[in-house]
């Protein structure tokens, strides 16, 4: 008979098998169609409902550069910044969803966007706080009049047929047009040589107090509420030339101005944005494909943007105007080592790609660490197959040779309606050119990467965030006298951080819905194999014991 200690070593062996099967073959089988149904976004669904409604805010953190030495600028020194803030804001999202394809694969949504100001993690920063600031809405006014002096003049000329007929320079508008239209040319160009374009200069000058509220330099004195949220108030009763050019800048269609019910007009960085969205999303529910969940199919039913330029080939979309990846709200679920992942962002019309960096704990929670890397806006020209991204539109200001910026930076030209900039915040990594010519940067990769820590499993951001500052060139225009004196540099106006930091309650959630189910089924895999294992060996060692010990004599009967 089999001795019973080989019995219980072949029940071991048996219990290490099924240890091994269960941890390496059928736990991270059921693990991964759990995670699948989890994050598959159906109508009526638990991940359909944080779809709809992020469960907590965002964090929206905004950095301004307040200007110290104003009127010294204005007389040709470099600008001397300091960082004020954070201002803290929470953000909060909520889609309306339009509706769902047929094959239940696409759910189409316009996102709302309402923002909270965080006193307690703001303090001791207030938005009341003042400020002295780079007058975006006047600087980016004279910058696009001088880029597109064709259309301006019509745009002029058509309100001032119709409302000023006697104004002083209309006559002149009129004959000037048929001179210049279909040609672009900057207006230091073409005012060198045009006597009438000089003379529409000096109009414009001369109403530049009207429209802007007597500025007395290329700065604003105001508060954060105003220059972020609320508005900078300018074009206040403005009459002749002056009314023609806020009519003008009202009919652009600038998303940072808005008119106001007196009929003035307000600049802001963000006013636009609270409230409902406007931009139609198309994104992968994960039926069929959950590692496509939350992509990006369209956007305003395209599947690609035509904000940047495009090839030489009729049809062909060039690299820079597609659309990949996430909104960055989420990522795709089973996350490998070194690969690397996109994340759209329509605040500055390009996909940006994150690699990955390392493996992190968030609170006893695993994750991958991604961030951006050279390519962003480092690595741009025709030198890195990329110079769709310079699109070459701001005149007279410090650029290499074939149009693009030095590296660092972005013209978000034609993506924002406005000559603005995009670099790190301040202005890491950015060429020398740029950060040369200002004083009271302090770029430090820890606090001014990109990046983000995510979840390996379910592809769950834990935290990070996008990291951008947003600049604009201030320099010289000829015959605008409040610009005369001033140097050509690269000014900084604020740097924002958007991102999440996963609260308790949710790491509470997180950890009992996975990390804890993770550890139970860790513990039956790992006490199945090696308590089995251990079994056996024992159970065997006792049997060979036991065969290798001598045999008790037989003992002898008395009798």
């Amino acid at each position: 008979m089999l001795h019973w200690s080989l019995i219980v070593s072949a029940l071991g062996v048996i219990v290490a098998v099924l240890g091994a099967y269960c941890g390496w073959s059928l736990f991270p089988i059921m693990i991964h169609k759990k995670v699948e149904q989890s994050v598959i976004i159906a109508d009526g669904s638990e991940q359909y409902k944080r779809f709809v409604n992020l469960p907590q805010p965002l964090n929206f953190k905004v950095y301004i550069f307040n200007v110290t030495n104003p009127d010294m600028i204005q007389n040709g020194a470099i600008p001397i910044v300091e960082e004020i803030g954070p201002y803290v804001y929470r953000q909060y999202r909520q889609k309306k969803v339009k509706h769902f394809s047929r094959d239940g694969s696409k759910i189409t949504y316009v996102q709302n966007v309402h923002f909270d100001f965080d006193e307690d993690a703001s303090a001791p920063y207030t938005q009341s706080d003042r400020i002295v600031a780079l007058n975006m809405h006047m600087n980016a006014f004279l910058q696009v009049f001088e880029r597109e002096i064709t259309d301006i003049l019509q745009g002029f000329a058509n309100r001032l047929n119709s409302r000023l007929n006697r104004t002083p320079g209309v006559r002149v508008l009129k004959r000037l047009m048929e001179r210049i239209r279909g040609k672009r040319k900057s207006v230091l160009q073409i005012s060198e040589n045009d006597p009438g374009l000089a003379l529409l200069l000096v109009h414009l000058n001369a109403n530049l107090k009207a429209v802007f509220n007597d500025p007395r330099s290329m700065f604003v004195h105001t508060s954060v509420r105003e220059y972020l949220f609320d508005g900078v108030r300018f074009c206040i009763n403005p009459q002749g030339i002056a009314k023609a050019i806020c009519n003008q800048i009202k009919e652009s269609g600038s998303k940072t101005i808005r008119e106001q019910s007196d009929g003035s007009l307000a600049f802001s960085f963000f006013g636009h944005k609270n409230g409902s969205g406007h931009e139609v999303y198309e994104v992968h529910t994960g039926k069929g494909d959950a590692t496509k969940v939350l992509e990006i199919q369209k956007l305003d039913d395209s599947h690609n943007l035509q904000v940047w330029l495009n090839g030489s080939t009729e049809g062909e979309t060039s690299v820079c105007n597609q659309i990949n990846g996430t909104d960055a709200s989420s990522y795709p679920p089973f996350r490998q080592r070194g690969d690397s992942m996109y994340i759209f962002s329509a605040d500055i019309c390009r996909s940006v790609q994150l690699f990955y960096q390392s493996d992190i704990q968030y609170q006893g929670i695993p994750g991958f660490r991604y961030s951006i890397g050279e390519n962003f806006i480092n690595d741009i020209g025709p030198e890195h197959d990329n110079e769709c991204f310079c699109v070459d539109k701001l005149a007279n200001v410090i650029k290499r040779k074939n149009g693009c910026l030095y590296a660092g930076a972005l013209d978000l030209t034609t993506c924002l309606d406005a000559p603005v900039i995009l670099t790190l915040p301040h202005m890491l990594g950015a060429s020398n050119e740029y950060r040369k010519m200002i004083r009271g940067l302090k770029p430090d990769a820890k606090k001014h990467q990109t990046f983000v820590d995510v979840q390996t499993l379910t592809g769950t951001p834990l935290q990070g965030g996008k990291r951008v500052q947003f600049n604009m060139f201030l320099k010289s225009i000829n015959r605008i006298t409040i610009t005369e004196n001033l140097t050509t540099v690269l000014m900084p106006a604020i740097w924002v951080e958007e991102g999440i930091q996963l609260n308790g309650e949710m790491v509470n959630f997180f950890k009992k819905k996975l990390i804890n189910t993770l550890k139970t089924l860790d513990i039956v895999h790992w006490a199945g194999l090696c308590g089995g294992m251990g079994v056996a060996i024992l159970s065997l060692l006792y049997y060979t014991y036991q065969r290798g010990r001598p045999a008790k004599a037989p003992v002898k009967q008395v009798g």
